[in-house]
């Protein structure tokens, strides 16, 4: 059955990179699964730094969420690049869910997240991200779909590994790493050239720089791509001494 749905999977992430006009890309995947599946969005994020990078997003709640597990280091889809397996929640309210995330956890609800699927994008031992998914409603992808979602991840694994995007290299003027748009890709970039400002500012290695970054963030309840936009604009700059810890 599953054999007989790839052909069909990668039709409809075709006809994404159609619209578009533009070769097949990462982003491309996470909007025909965003379409296909009954979730409401997708991204897939990259192992990079400490916590991963974002290479492509569906919507403003799957930005938050990846950009999230960035910040606060724990997730789904960091689980996954640990693990390697996938990670279901059908539930973010669920005990369970809070004891393994408990900073994501309750942040991943106030942005309107109910259920989050997070699977490997791996082949064989070549590991090289996650697709995540997110409902708005609680509930269990059926087995059927799951199986759709898994297809969606191979097709993300070999479109990543094809293209190159792994690097950050675009292929088409006014793209971004896996077809995302110019601005998020701006948002990755920001990242990174904050991170090495504070690196060379603080005197300390690219990932105790980017730890202080996200404590930094995390202790101001700010989004760590403002932040980040902050340092680079040179209205913010990192004290040596670690931030205090966000009051309960």
């Amino acid at each position: 059955m599953t054999s007989d749905r790839a052909p069909l999977i990668w039709g409809l992430v075709a006809e994404q990179a159609a619209l578009r006009g533009r070769r097949v890309a990462a982003v491309d995947v996470c909007a025909a699964a965003a379409a296909e599946l009954p979730v409401n969005g997708a991204w897939v994020m990259a192992p990079g730094a400490a916590a991963g990078h974002i290479m492509c997003v569906t919507d403003e709640v799957s930005e938050q969420l990846a950009e999230l597990q960035m910040t606060l280091g724990e997730g789904p889809c960091l689980e996954v690049f640990t693990s390697g397996s996938p990670v279901l929640v059908s539930d973010l309210d669920d005990a369970d869910a809070v004891r393994r995330w408990p900073g994501f956890t309750p942040q991943a609800r106030q942005v309107k997240a109910a259920a989050i699927f997070a699977l490997p994008l791996r082949i064989g031992a070549i590991r090289v991200g996650a697709l995540g998914l997110y409902r708005d409603e609680p509930g269990l992808l059926g087995i059927a779909q799951l199986g759709d979602a898994l297809i969606f991840a191979d097709a993300a694994t070999v479109v990543l590994l094809e293209s190159g995007h792994l690097d950050g290299a675009a292929t088409v003027p006014g793209a971004g790493p896996a077809g995302q748009p110019p601005d998020l890709a701006q948002h990755r970039a920001e990242i990174d050239q904050a991170t090495g400002m504070v690196s060379a500012q603080l005197g300390v290695a690219i990932g105790e720089a980017f730890i202080r970054l996200r404590a930094y963030a995390y202790a101001q309840d700010r989004r760590l791509s403002d932040v980040a936009r902050d340092i680079v604009a040179r209205r913010l700059r990192l004290s040596p001494d670690p931030p205090r810890e966000r009051e309960k």
